[in-house]
């Protein structure tokens, strides 16, 4: 069930990166990333069960960055609902990565 308030982890492996206090994003991406997540845990899922494949995602790759990680956990999240395709992702992706370097911005 969606969440009418969210409460974000101040620490652990669920916490997003901070930088005196405030949430840090190091590309563009990252913040729409988080606004998506955000907006759909409202409609969609909850965030509880979005942090729980977070955490998962964090702790299966400890090393790879945390914002890919949030995304990883969105993608599992929206595919628990049936609101996306794990294939339609991968194929997207392998057509971006096929595309000559320099486009897409």
């Amino acid at each position: 069930m969606p969440d009418a308030e969210v409460s974000l982890d101040a620490e652990g492996p669920a916490a997003p990166p901070r930088a005196n206090g405030e949430l840090a994003f190091d590309a563009p991406w990252e913040r729409r990333l988080f606004g998506v997540t955000m907006a759909l845990s409202q409609r969609v899922f909850s965030y509880a069960d979005f942090r729980e494949r977070l955490m998962v995602r964090v702790g299966e790759a400890p090393t790879r960055p945390y914002w890919r990680s949030w995304a990883a956990a969105l993608e599992d999240a929206l595919a628990e609902v049936c609101a996306l395709d794990p294939g339609v992702v991968e194929a997207r992706h392998q057509e971006f990565l096929a595309r000559p370097h320099g486009h897409d911005h």
